[in-house]
């Protein structure tokens, strides 16, 4: 695993390009968030996909898989929302959010089938700025832990992910809270985890 330093969430413009190249090669990461520190991949690589939930055991037909997007213009090419939604990203983006709206018909391959999709745009530059330069969302999950020093310690997530990931993007230390969850499916906003963010 190779490790890139990133000072206060900002990337320099080489720094992004080898990321970007990284993830273009189905390549997995591991990088800071607004919420927890994330392994995340190119949403349209299938393989890449695969290959996170295989590592977390997850089952892609029946977990809502979530996207980090650069902005709401991103968000609105894979999902589908009114302009009451529209409204709600508009408040609470850039936030530590994932809001579950219907999938749009252009949702990658590897999301095919599914009817409801996780767009965060999370407070984060880095991640947006990764999402922007790719050109289309990452796919994310969060890190797992036993001890909370690893989910904070960039190290010791960094020791524990060492033969797991192929890049780890350090930057400053993660958080033990994940992202609020907020249900937009249905006729009123619902909240159905909450977290770090306050949903008002």
């Amino acid at each position: 695993m190779r490790t890139i330093k990133i000072w206060n969430d900002e990337a320099s413009a080489k720094q992004l390009d080898q990321i970007c190249r990284d993830l273009e090669g189905g390549n997995i990461i591991i990088m800071p968030t607004d919420t927890l520190y994330a392994i995340a991949c190119d949403a349209l690589n299938p393989k890449a996909i695969e290959r996170i939930c295989r590592m977390k055991g997850i089952n892609p037909d029946k977990t809502n898989l979530s996207i980090i997007c650069s902005d709401i213009s991103m968000a609105a090419e894979y999902a589908r929302f009114d302009n009451n939604a529209f409204r709600l990203l508009r408040d609470y983006t850039p936030g530590p959010f994932t809001f579950l709206f219907k999938s749009a018909p252009t949702l990658p391959k590897a999301f095919k089938g599914r009817k409801v999709v996780g767009i965060r745009i999370p407070d984060n530059k880095l991640c947006r700025d990764i999402a922007e330069r790719l050109g289309h969302p990452l796919l994310t999950t969060s890190i797992e832990y036993d001890d909370e020093d690893y989910a904070v310690n960039p190290e010791l997530i960094a020791e524990a992910y060492d033969n797991q990931v192929d890049l780890f993007l350090e930057g400053r230390d993660g958080d033990t809270t994940p992202s609020t969850i907020v249900d937009c499916t249905g006729t009123e906003p619902e909240i159905v985890r909450q977290g770090k963010g306050e949903f008002l």
